[in-house]
C-alpha cells in the first residue's frame, strides 16, 4: 500500500511516499514490517522569510502553493511509481498557521477526490514523535518521548500508535523558542537556533550562570521565558563587550537548555518506569543535547532514539509515515470524505483516536 504524505504547517513544504507492506495484520510489527520511505522532497522557506526576522503567514501559505504540486510530482519520479498506485493520502491537519495548514489540506483532498482513494488528516507532532520509526534501528513501544518542535516542548507516554499521554509541557516559551529568541538577542539572524548551536561550540558553557527554570520542580513542566529575560539583561550589561562574548553567551545558553531538557526527561522515565526516550522535533537535532542524553542514559540504563537529521524539522516523510501507521494500527480506517477542516490549536494529547 502506497501511502503519500503532504506536509504545510509553517515554513517548510514536504512531500513524500512510503510503503505499508502489510495492512492486515493484527500485531504489533516487527521492526522489518514497518512502513519504508520510497522518496521525499523539501522546500525550505528559510530565504524567503530572513529579510522580515520571522514567518509571515501569508508569505507561507503563497510559496507552499506554489511548491507543493511540483514537490509531489518530483516524489512520485522519484520513486518510479504513479499517481494511480497510491491508495491514501496523508496531510497535516494541525496544529500550525491556518492558511498553511488549507494548502496542504485542500490539495490532499483534490487528489484523494480525483485518484477515488482516501484522505487521512494527521497531528504535527504525531509525525514528529513517529518519525523515529524512519530511522534504520527504530524504537519500540512503549516509550517515552521528548518532542521539541519549534513552539512545541512536551514529554509524552507513548504506549503505542494513537495512545499518548501529556505528562509534562512548556507553560511559556518552548526550548526552540528560547533558542530562536536568544539568538535574535545576540545578533543572530533568523531563524537563529541552529546558528546559535554553531556559535556555541566556541564558547565557555559555564560562563554566565544562566537560571534552569522549574528544573527541581516534582512536576514534568518547562519554562524558558525567564532563560530569555536573563539573557537579555545581561546582553544589556556588556553594552560595547558584547559581540566579544557571542559565544560564551550562546554557549551558557545552551547549556541552560540542554540541562533542563535532560533532567526532566530523567525524572520522565523514572516516574513512568519506561526505559526507552525518544526525542523528535527540530531541537532533537542539537548537538550538545544528543550528547548529553547519550550520556546520562548511559549512566541510568536507558535507551535513547533519535530520528536521522533530516527527518528531525518539518517533512513529508513523518506526515506520510504517521498516516500509514495509523492505518497498520487500525487507528485510522480509511474513508473518501473530501470535505476537510484544519485545527490551527490542536493538542496533542486531545487527538482524536
Amino acid at each position: 500500500m502506497l501511502v503519500l504524505g503532504i506536509e504545510s504547517s509553517c515554513d517548510e513544504t514536504g512531500v513524500a511516499l512510503v510503503e505499508l507492506t502489510d495492512v492486515t495484520q493484527t500485531e504489533v510489527p516487527k521492526t522489518s514490517q514497518w512502513p519504508t520511505l520510497l522518496a521525499q522532497a523539501l522546500h525550505s522557506q528559510i530565504a524567503l522569510h530572513s529579510p522580515y526576522g520571522g514567518v509571515v503567514p501569508e508569505l507561507a501559505s503563497r510559496d507552499h502553493i506554489q511548491r507543493v504540486v511540483p514537490l509531489a510530482q518530483a516524489v512520485m519520479t522519484q520513486a518510479k511509481k504513479r499517481f494511480s498506485e497510491i491508495e491514501a493520502i496523508a496531510f497535516t491537519k494541525g496544529p500550525g498557521l491556518a492558511g498553511a495548514l488549507l494548502v496542504g489540506g485542500g490539495v490532499a483532498c483534490a487528489l484523494g477526490a480525483s485518484l477515488d482513494i482516501p484522505v487521512i488528516g494527521i497531528h504535527h507532532l504525531e509525525g514528529h514523535l513517529l518519525s523515529p520509526f524512519l530511522s534504520k534501528n527504530p524504537p519500540s513501544f512503549p516509550f517515552v518521548a521528548l518532542l521539541v518542535s519549534g513552539g512545541h516542548t512536551q514529554l509524552m507516554r507513548v504506549q503505542s500508535v494513537g495512545e499518548y499521554q501529556l505528562l509534562g509541557e512548556s507553560i511559556d516559551d518552548a526550548a526552540g523558542e528560547a533558542f530562536d529568541k536568544s539568538a535574535k538577542l545576540l545578533g543572530i539572524d533568523y531563524p537563529g537556533g541552529r546558528e546559535l548551536s554553531e556559535l556555541a561550540q566556541t564558547g565557555n558553557p559555564q560562563a554566565y550562570p544562566f537560571p534552569r527554570p522549574l528544573l527541581h520542580s516534582k512536576d514534568l513542566n518547562f519554562s524558558f521565558a525567564g532563560l530569555k529575560t536573563s539573557v537579555l539583561t545581561q546582553c544589556k550589561k556588556l553594552g560595547a563587550q558584547l559581540n566579544s562574548e557571542r559565544a560564551n553567551l550562546a554557549a551558557s545558553t545552551q547549556a541552560a537548555i540542554v540541562e533542563v531538557l535532560v533532567k526532566k526527561s530523567l525524572k520522565a522515565l523514572d516516574q513512568t518506569g519506561l526505559s526507552t526516550l525518544v526525542i523528535a522535533g527540530g531541537v532533537g537535532a542539537n548537538k550538545a543535547l544528543r550528547e548529553s542524553l547519550n550520556k546520562a542514559c548511559r549512566v541510568v540504563g536507558a535507551s535513547v532514539y533519535y530520528p536521522e537529521i533530516e527527518f528531525c524539522t518539518d517533512n513529508g516523510a513523518m506526515i506520510a509515515m504517521a498516516g500509514a501507521m495509523r492505518i497498520q494500527a487500525k487507528r485510522e480506517l480509511p474513508t473518501k470524505n473530501y470535505s476537510f477542516e484544519v485545527n490551527p490549536r490542536w493538542p496533542l494529547d486531545q487527538i482524536n483516536l
